[in-house]
């Protein structure tokens, strides 16, 4: 495998872990949050996928979030399968922006965020592992969430 094709699949196999969680939270627990200045477990989904939105801007803009119109700000999904209907175009946008990559991209383009308070200067590569990241801990706290509802948490370590 090369690098691309092992990014790719840490994506996929952090998106399959993550909708087994979702798909395990109830409806009527989606408004529940630890305490008042979190997340609730619906935001805490629609934040990851309209996050994945706009991290493919960010990547195909060298950074930059200008002219970025988020497609989740204005929806509101009365279950999970609406929801991932809505995000299959995103996320194949996303995957297909991965795919465009050579390996020298990886290395040779820079995503500047330097522009922000906590700024910073990324390489391609980078980038895209630490968004695999921001999944990865939102659904690590989405499990926490399950546990502290009393909800059964599905097995994501398989």
């Amino acid at each position: 495998m090369n690098s691309i094709e092992l990014i790719l699949l840490n994506f996929e196999e952090n998106r399959r872990r993550s909708i087994k969680v979702w798909n395990q939270i109830p409806t009527d627990k989606w408004s529940w949050k630890p305490d008042q200045e979190a997340m609730t477990c619906y935001e805490m989904i629609i934040h990851l996928l309209s996050g994945e939105y706009a991290y493919c801007h960010i990547v195909n803009n060298g950074g930059s979030l200008e002219n970025f119109l988020d497609p989740y700000e204005t929806r509101e999904f009365s279950n999970m399968e609406e929801l991932f209907a809505f995000s299959v175009p995103y996320r194949q946008e996303f995957i297909n922006t991965i795919k465009s990559f050579s390996e020298e991209d990886l290395q040779n383009i820079k995503i500047d965020r330097s522009y922000l308070e906590s700024g910073y200067i990324r390489q391609l590569g980078d980038m895209l592992l630490r968004i695999a990241y921001h999944e990865s801990v939102h659904t690590g706290q989405l499990l926490d969430y399950m546990r502290t509802m009393g909800v059964e948490r599905p097995h994501i370590w398989d």
